[in-house]
């Protein structure tokens, strides 16, 4: 199954990670990696991977950003990765297990998130769809960030990917700044009726941090992670407050239009 992968990975200044992505992928003939201009050492750790194909665009968004990197593939699977995403060996052995003959056109893979290296115990992240075949799928997006189309049957992977994001917290705040953006225009233009539960709560503004709160420590079990695990929740809470202010900001402002 894996003679017939390629791996797919968007980069901006992922100095920190790249690195550690790719050297866990060791078997695809070939990487395509679609670089948005990066101004740090992501292009000379990349151009040090022989199988790596490597290709620049300016970022638009995230969806456009994927397509176009899927329309420079020509292997029958895709398996779509952020450049701080580690494939696990269980899950790279259980991919090449799969049988070419199936009827599923896509697969799903849950997370291990990790702080500063360390696996934590839960996370907030949604299993992803990282595999699927190429002539079946699009991009599409979806507030900050993009959703996959798989036309077909999709199936659960039981291995997991480690999110292991090593940026600094200046990087993180200044990406935050940018998905607030787009998240604050996606709950604004959307109806009530069709935003996700999670959505419908961040849009009353304060119960979003109280809930993430109790979420990430409590029922994801973060607390059990120690200073880990309060890192996790305080910069998931972070993020929602930063979100509520940016919201009473966009409805001041309509308002005062």
């Amino acid at each position: 199954m894996l003679d017939k992968i390629t791996p797919l990975i968007l980069t901006y200044n992922e100095a920190p990670n790249i690195k550690r992505t790719l050297d866990k992928l060791t078997w695809p003939n070939q990487i395509v990696i679609i670089d948005s201009y990066s101004s740090d050492e992501t292009l000379e750790i990349i151009k040090s991977y022989p199988q790596v194909k490597l290709f620049q665009r300016k970022f638009d968004t995230h969806a456009t950003q994927w397509n176009y990197g899927l329309s420079l593939i020509n292997s029958e699977w895709v398996l779509s990765l952020d450049a701080d995403y580690i494939v696990s060996e269980k899950l790279t052995e259980e991919i090449n297990e799969l049988t070419q003959d199936s009827t599923i056109d896509g697969y799903f893979a849950r997370f291990k998130y990790c702080v500063f290296g360390k696996p934590l115990k839960g996370t907030i992240l949604p299993p992803r769809q990282i595999l699927f075949k190429r002539n079946k799928s699009i991009y599409i997006d979806d507030g900050h960030t993009e959703l996959l189309e798989v036309k077909g049957k999709s199936a659960m992977l039981s291995g997991y990917i480690y999110h292991d994001d090593r940026k600094p917290f200046s990087r993180w705040l200044w990406a935050q700044e940018r998905y607030m953006v787009l998240e604050v225009k996606k709950l604004l233009n959307t109806p009530m009726s069709e935003l996700s539960w999670g959505d419908r709560i961040r849009k009353q503004k304060l119960l979003a941090p109280l809930i993430i709160l109790f979420y990430c420590l409590i029922l994801k079990g973060g607390i059990l992670d120690g200073w880990y695990g309060w890192y996790y929740a305080f910069q998931r809470v972070l993020a929602e407050i930063l979100l509520a202010n940016c919201l009473i900001e966009a409805e001041q402002l309509k308002e005062k239009a």
